[in-house]
């Protein structure tokens, strides 16, 4: 007898008076082996999310290559005379309402700064053109309109208040 092993495939070939016997496929798994297949599945998800969330909301500089124009923002009239924090939402985005309260909260707290929420929800043209692949994500410009920095997810406020205070001292 062969001992069991933890994935066993049987295949029974033969004849039988009615003709050759359909080949019987039998399949049988461990109960700890599914466990420990489970186990594994949910550690990898586990990092996997972690590792997702560890981004989220970080400050990440921009090469200062890429200007904004006021007339590329639909509703924007002018940039604020510091910086512009320039927010893109969408309309189910629970994040989003957050981020709107905070960045517009600094934007009162610094005079020389500006706040731009724009809804993407029904302009996917504007998520292509400035590469938005989630909501929230601001942008943060210098006083003419140079992307310094880009935030995706709810942004975390100190590395906010840093970042703004280091454009605001250059500008």
């Amino acid at each position: 007898m062969l001992p069991r092993c933890l994935v066993t495939v049987a295949v029974i070939v033969g004849n039988t008076p009615h003709g050759p016997q359909r080949p019987d496929y039998r399949f049988t798994m461990s109960p700890v082996l599914v466990v420990i297949v489970l186990l594994g599945l949910v550690a990898v998800a586990t990092a996997l999310g972690l590792a997702w969330q560890s981004q989220q909301g970080r400050v990440r500089h921009a090469d200062g290559r890429t200007i904004i124009r006021v007339k590329d923002l639909p509703g924007v009239r002018r940039f604020g005379s510091g910086a512009t924090l320039l927010q893109f939402s969408t309309a189910v985005c629970a994040p989003c309402r957050a981020t709107h309260t905070v960045l517009d909260g600094l934007a009162t707290e610094l005079p020389s700064v500006t706040h731009v929420d724009l809804d993407v929800t029904h302009r996917p043209d504007l998520a292509a053109q400035f590469h938005i692949m989630q909501t929230p994500t601001t942008l943060i410009l210098d006083r003419r309109g140079v992307v310094r920095a880009r935030i995706g997810g709810a942004p975390r406020i100190d590395s906010l208040r840093a970042e703004l205070d280091r454009i605001l001292v250059a500008a």
